[in-house]
């Protein structure tokens, strides 16, 4: 993680329900957009509530997948496999570092 960066730090969690189709299409397409438009101003955490449910009700999770964006504030969730890029940067209210 690039510390002293000016750029925003952005803490994501993906929460999925073990290794279904969906599931893992969520974790891909987070990885391959986390890479397109936030290299090196990111962190992922993928929980799985089949092995942690009671992580669910902190970030009151009621459908998987979903990502929350806990930092910057405020917070942030987004349900799906994440596949409408987007969607998923105005949702996140993440700009591209190809933007002006």
């Amino acid at each position: 993680m690039n510390e002293g960066a000016n750029a925003e730090t952005y803490n994501l969690r993906l929460y999925v329900a073990g290794q279904t189709p969906k599931s893992l299409t969520a974790i891909a397409n987070l990885k391959r957009l986390c890479e397109d438009h936030l290299a090196g101003r990111y962190e992922v955490e993928v929980i799985d509530l089949l092995k942690t449910p009671q992580l669910a009700e902190g970030d009151q999770i009621v459908a998987v997948p979903t990502l929350v964006r806990r930092l910057p504030p405020p917070l942030k969730r987004i349900i799906g496999t994440l596949s409408d890029v987007e969607r998923v940067l105005v949702g996140l209210d993440i700009r591209s570092r190809a933007a002006p």
